[in-house]
């Protein structure tokens, strides 16, 4: 069974323009320095597996007031039965979105065909190349993975977005202007601001985030970008 460590009742940003419950997955196959959810990447055994049955009787109270449910770890993809748990979820009446970092492309290419997913948000690390992906996710990396999901999602059979964390001292402006013109994503590409609080790499809490108006100006900068 698919591992559910957390489980957030409402949320109002994980989920652009809807208000969500969260569920949170074990396990990841990247180390991303700047994580936040590193404990349940590294130490998920310290965590309690919720029970679905309780999880969908929760989500059955809050039909009236969320859209849906939000799918994030962790990396969800890794479960075997995360479609299983997926058309549960839709059973209760409840619109699903999937974080995910695109490395298992065929799974999500399957999520997509069968409307098993109604939202995808992919997180995109770093300029696509083996050096500067590596370095930010702490392990090596499959490229033609995430190539393969990028193009899946930009044959637009679901609504998607493309996520970067933007870390100073990890990644430089004309990194994401890099990766911009690579994925030549338009709108559908967003900037996330680090968070220093909890990072997986622990010097990282001494990184000052970018200033959100300079990120916001290089957001719409890079969504110029087709």
């Amino acid at each position: 069974m698919s591992e559910i460590k957390g489980f957030l009742e409402t949320s109002f940003i994980d989920w652009p323009g809807k208000i969500c419950s969260v569920l949170f997955f074990s396990r990841c196959n990247f180390r991303c320095l700047y994580c936040h959810n590193h404990s349940l990447v590294l130490f998920s055994e310290q965590y309690a597996t919720l029970p679905l049955e309780s999880v969908l009787n929760r989500l059955v109270s809050f039909r009236d007031w969320v859209d849906g449910v939000c799918l994030t770890g962790g990396e969800p993809t890794l479960h075997p039965d995360l479609s299983s748990l997926i058309r549960e979820v839709k059973r209760v009446g409840l619109l699903v979105k999937l974080d995910t970092n695109g490395s298992r492309p065929e799974r999500l290419e399957t999520l997509i065909e069968k409307r098993e997913v109604d939202f995808v948000s992919m997180d995109v690390k770093a300029p696509l190349d083996h050096i500067s992906y590596s370095r930010v996710t702490g392990s090596p990396v499959n490229l033609d993975l995430l190539w393969r999901s990028i193009r899946v999602l930009k044959r637009g059979d679901v609504e998607y977005e493309f996520r970067t964390t933007v870390v100073p001292g990890l990644h430089s402006f004309d990194d994401i202007r890099q990766l911009g013109q690579q994925l030549q994503a338009g709108s559908r590409m967003v900037l996330q601001n680090f968070n220093s609080e909890n990072p997986m790499d622990p010097s990282l809490k001494e990184t000052r985030p970018y200033d959100p108006e300079r990120l916001r100006e290089l957001e719409r900068e890079i969504q110029r970008i087709m």
